[in-house]
């Protein structure tokens, strides 16, 4: 176990708390963990064995490899900021595997902060939810140098069950983008057909069996089909970041002219639901805005 780096964590809410608990769980040192809520660093620390601090400088001091689990490009910059209380603070030798679904280029550009400094980094985008990564289930593509995946591949392994490598810095982030650009689209034409069904009279039960047979089936009919229909929108991955990471999507096309008119209805809906204060329901809640007996149908017709 002794040549087994030594692990930080930058970001300890679902997803974060759960990878540090499954890497501690295989055997690795959780050495420190840091949250913007300290409470939720120290309630992980508390079943990891690490510890929790109030400065990124520390967890990169006690850590080996730094894994980073933060919301958007703006925390993204914060962590990795040049000046002040940061991870690069004195990075040398040290490694940032980074989970954020952010901008690409803000990948682009830590790697090469981090380089600037002695460090290495990686980002390991996340393609699976909180269940997955509390057992090492993790779907994880990989953009960075390819020496340095190699080089963290045992740790990436014991998070995941699906690994794969993309290409360099930025790449992964790219790729993360259509992952979830595409699943957004599925989530919101699901919504539309259970909505109309339901406005039609139809029982759900029964047309939900026959999506899953026939060229209506999808991976999101599995996950959040029954969920729309009962208005169970507990939080695995909330509309708010489906609006995010649609925006990343098309943010990509613009800066290659192409038009994604199915990517902007989605964005527009998962915009739409943040405006009306559903941003924090789980992206099935979008079913919310599709059914006539619920109320935000009504507010969307006059949209």
């Amino acid at each position: 176990m002794s040549d087994r780096p030594r692990i930080g964590f930058v970001g300890t809410g679902r997803m974060g708390a759960n990878m540090a608990k499954r890497l501690h769980d295989v055997g690795y040192t959780i050495a420190a963990l840091y949250d913007a809520v300290p409470a939720a660093a120290q309630a992980t620390a508390a079943e990891t064995g690490g510890e929790a601090t109030t400065s990124l400088a520390r967890v990169a001091e006690a850590s080996d490899v730094v894994v980073t689990v933060v919301s958007d490009d703006a925390a993204m910059q914060a962590i990795f900021a040049t000046a002040g209380d940061s991870l690069l603070a004195n990075p040398k030798g040290k490694t940032f595997v980074n989970c954020a679904t952010i901008t690409p280029k803000v990948h682009v550009e830590i790697e090469k902060r981090c380089e600037e400094r002695g460090a290495h980094s990686l980002e390991a985008c996340m393609a699976s939810s909180i269940p997955q990564a509390r057992e090492g289930k993790l779907y994880l593509m990989v953009g960075g140098r390819r020496e340095v995946f190699e080089a963290l591949r045992p740790l990436l392994e014991a998070m995941s069950a699906s690994l794969k490598y993309v290409g360099g810095a930025g790449k992964a982030a790219q790729v993360k983008a259509l992952v979830n650009m595409v699943m957004n689209i599925n989530t919101a034409g699901l919504a539309e057909g259970l909505g109309l069904g339901d406005a039609l009279g139809l029982d759900l039960d029964t047309l939900r069996e026959i999506f899953s047979q026939t060229g209506a089936n999808s991976r999101v009919l599995e996950t959040d089909g029954a969920d729309m229909q009962h208005r169970e929108h507990d939080v695995y991955f909330s509309s708010a970041h489906a609006a995010k990471d649609s925006g990343i999507a098309l943010s990509l096309a613009g800066d290659v002219g192409l038009n994604l008119p199915l990517a902007q209805a989605t964005y527009d809906q998962y915009e739409l639901m943040k405006k009306l204060g559903l941003g924090d329901l789980d992206k099935s809640g979008i079913s919310e805005l599709t059914f006539l007996s619920r109320h935000g149908q009504r507010r969307t017709a006059r949209t």
